[in-house]
Formats: C-alpha cells, structure tokens, sequence
C-alpha cells in the first residue's frame, strides 16, 4: 500500500472519529486530498540539502555581505501539526564561493517542509548555508505568525514569533550583526 493510501485511511478514520460521515458529498474525496496535501507539506523529509543545492556554489571575490530578505515560508509545528508561516531573512560574508541565489530560498523549504519549531528551523538553515559556502559568517532571522497559538490554546490573533541564528562573524563581531540587522529594515 502506498503512502498516500496509507495517509488517506488515516484521515478518513479522523473524520469517523470527529463524528462526521467520510462518504457524505463534500468529504468523499477529502482523505484523499489531505493525504496529498499532507505529502506536499512534508516533502521536506525525502529531500536531501546537496541535491537541492546542486553544486550552485559560484567562485567568487565578493568580500560583502550578501543579503536574501522576505522569504516566505510555510512549515508544520510539531505540537499540534498546524501551520507556521512567514518570512525568512539570512545573511552571508562569503570566502571565496557565493550560493546561487534559488538555492538559499530552496534550503529554507528543505527544512521549512518538516515537522518543525521555529528555533531549530533557523538553526538548520544557518547551519546548512555556513556548512555549504564555508562563509567567514551567517545570520538568519526568521519572522512567524503560528497558527496552534492563533486557532486554539491561547487564540491570540496577532503575534510574531522572531528567532535568530548568528554563525562565524555574525556572532563575534557586533558591527558585522548590527549590519545585518540594519540590512533587514
């Protein structure tokens, strides 16, 4: 059996057990298309972070810090399985090598479609951009509204969770992350 009919019977069987009836009109097609959305928001995991870079790393002579701000992304909390989404903003000081600029949109959706929280999200992602470049430094804030505190618990409709990751020269040198997080307004 597929992973997808595995994940359709689950969802059909939730659907039993909230009290609705799977085979009424509007729901006969839903375990279904929740077992593919689910796939899709989980793509994450059979991603591999060098295949998804694909050797674009660039020779380069650049010596300033290079700057991807706004970049929107969508992730899964691990507590309750609802969305968290928002933006990213990373930071890098090359040595020598520069990332194709796609790339670092793609390495926050590689761990962005897991189950997450939001602080280990920006570490990997900073993590995996110093490891990759080998950049004299690396920051990444990440900027988001979640839906678990939004929907239910607490059900606060307006805040922003923000978390950093600062590596290398961003972590040691204050002018160097002041930069940065001046670059980000």
């Amino acid at each position: 059996m597929s992973k997808i009919e595995k994940l359709k019977n689950h969802y059909k069987q939730i659907i039993e057990e909230i009290g609705e009836d799977p085979e009424r009109e509007g729901l006969v097609d839903t375990p279904k298309r929740a077992a593919k959305a689910m796939d899709f928001l989980t793509r994450g995991y059979q991603q591999d972070v060098q295949e998804v870079i694909n050797n674009a790393l660039f020779a380069s002579d650049s010596q300033g810090m290079i700057t991807v701000k706004d970049i929107e992304f969508y992730s899964m909390c691990e507590h309750h399985m609802l969305p968290f989404f928002g933006k990213a903003h990373i930071g890098y000081i090359p040595d020598g090598k520069v990332l194709g600029l796609s790339k670092v949109a793609r390495i926050v959706d590689v761990f962005a479609r897991r189950l997450q929280i939001q602080e280990r999200l920006t570490q990997q992602v900073a993590d995996t951009i110093l490891d990759c470049t080998g950049a004299k430094g690396v920051g990444v804030v990440l900027d988001a509204q979640h839906m678990c505190m939004m929907m239910r618990g607490v059900v606060k409709q307006n805040p922003n969770m923000k978390t950093s990751a600062m590596l290398g020269s961003f972590l040691d040198n204050v002018k160097t992350r002041n930069e940065f997080l001046y670059m980000l307004q």
